[in-house]
């Protein structure tokens, strides 16, 4: 079984005011789950903001393994958080945010960050869930890139977590998205020749100054230089353990699909660029109210394209996996119950910022 792993980053939000606060150093230390912390070092990691935590499973074999990582890290960020004063919060975008832009964490390459693009550092204020899928070696990372691209803005619909920004709804499911676009090398990646091109186009950028680190690389999905992974990293991070794992399950099963297609020879889709760009817009914009772009370019209803393409397209990974009665019930879920964007637009139409935080803490922290 192809082995995954599973990042999220969260906010810290003070449950008086509402904003984030800048505790993350002390809520880091207080759950002894940093690198040298303990023989679990590592799980919990510093983000670029100081009222931002990320977290890390460790190689997990089965959706169950993660979704055990995944409740007792959410458990260990959240109660060091409260010894602290503040509270998890796993939204993609605060409701609100301070006049005074959020302190950088102090360390190199975010001080370095702030320098090239200040404003942008000052409202990177976002939250992802990054899934890495094991790979045999790059060239095969490579091929799945080429496959899996068509599916990122269906990845992202069902993902959407952050409707609101400043007290408002921004009218985007997620406006991450937006927010993370204005980056130099961000969006769908490119088609690539082969592992070599891959890696010719990412020394180029660097060469140039046009990006100060293979991490500054923000395509929606890239090659991990860290592990011998994809890593998709077009989620919104989720209010609910439950989707993060499902979505961990639609990652690992698309990655396996594209493994398989690659094996039996069909030939990668390559869409034009414009509308894999459209396609991912309108699915920042849009989520899964009303219609998606679907893999062939056509407009759809959302429900037709999860139901009647994705799940038929994951169909043989799933079943191989295990993994259909979970992933299959949870879109009928998703298409029925709504995203973590349609939650948050509920509450604050019901009762303005405060009713959407308290959801927010509360989904975040119910384990």
């Amino acid at each position: 079984m192809t082995t995954i792993g599973v990042e999220e980053e969260y906010l810290l939000i003070d449950p008086v005011t509402g904003l984030p606060v800048a505790q993350a150093e002390k809520v880091r230390r207080a759950t002894e789950l940093e690198d040298g912390a303990s023989d679990r070092g590592g799980e919990v990691q510093p983000e670029l903001l100081q009222a931002q935590v990320e977290v890390a499973t460790p190689v997990c074999g089965t959706l169950a393994e993660v979704d055990v990582h995944l409740r007792g890290l959410r458990q260990a960020v959240g109660t060091a958080a409260e010894a602290h004063g503040c509270r998890l919060a796993a939204c993609a975008t605060p409701p609100l945010r301070d006049k005074d832009p959020v302190p950088v964490t102090d360390r190199a390459r975010y001080l370095a960050m702030r320098t090239q693009a200040p404003q942008l550092v000052a409202e990177q204020l976002v939250n992802g869930m990054h899934v890495h899928v094991a790979v045999p070696d790059r060239e095969a990372g490579v091929q799945v890139l080429n496959r899996i691209r068509v599916w990122l803005p269906t990845l992202t619909a069902m993902a959407v977590n952050s409707p609101l920004w400043d007290g408002k709804d921004t009218g985007f499911a997620s406006w991450r998205t937006v927010i993370f676009g204005r980056w130099p090398v961000t969006g769908v990646p490119p088609y690539f020749r082969d592992a070599a091109d891959y890696d010719r186009r990412v020394r180029h950028l660097l060469t140039g100054g046009l990006i100060a680190d293979t991490g500054q690389v923000y395509w929606q999905a890239r090659l991990s230089e860290r592990y011998p992974t994809v890593e998709v990293r077009c989620l919104d991070v989720q209010l609910r353990v439950d989707d993060a794992v499902a979505l961990a399950g639609v990652t690992r099963a698309l990655v396996e699909t594209a493994a398989a297609d690659t094996a039996a020879g069909a030939p990668a889709p390559d869409p034009a660029p414009e509308l894999l760009r459209a396609a991912m817009w309108h699915a920042a914009r849009h989520g899964l109210s009303g219609a998606l772009i679907d893999p062939a370019g056509t407009r759809r209803p959302a429900g037709d394209v999860l139901r009647h393409r994705l799940l038929r397209h994951l169909a043989p990974a799933l079943d191989a996996s295990g993994d259909a009665p979970l992933v299959t019930g949870w879109v009928h879920r998703l298409l029925r119950d709504g995203t973590g964007a349609d939650r948050q637009r509920t509450a604050f139409t019901g009762g303005g910022p405060a009713a959407a935080l308290d959801l927010i803490t509360t989904e975040s922290n119910t384990l």
